[in-house]
């Protein structure tokens, strides 16, 4: 990367801005999107290898795509009711069974 400490320091105390160059190099660097890097867009949240997985997802046949969401539903469904059931979550606060 082409940019000194001093200016990386400066941009990490947000007491400069990189040039869009410098903040691609930047993104690159970390494997992660400008987007997810300024924290703004549709991408903020997620990294590049994400991105990726959605974007491959999206270039399924729609009979795949439908089955692999329906696959993602049914783990998140069994994830969270794994999580609503679990002793912890059902422990009243100061009182011991």
């Amino acid at each position: 990367m082409d940019a000194s400490r001093e200016a990386i320091g400066k941009y990490e105390r947000n007491e400069a801005v990189p040039s869009v160059g410098t903040a691609k190099n930047i993104a690159d660097v970390f494997d992660v999107s400008l987007d997810y890097l300024v924290g703004e867009g549709v991408n903020a949240f997620f990294d590049k290898k994400t991105v990726k997985r959605l974007r491959d997802i999206h270039n399924l046949d729609q009979e795949t795509c439908n089955m692999l969401f329906r696959l993602i539903d049914t783990v998140l469904r069994d994830t969270n009711a794994k999580k609503a059931s679990h002793p912890k979550f059902l422990r009243i606060k100061n009182h011991s069974y």
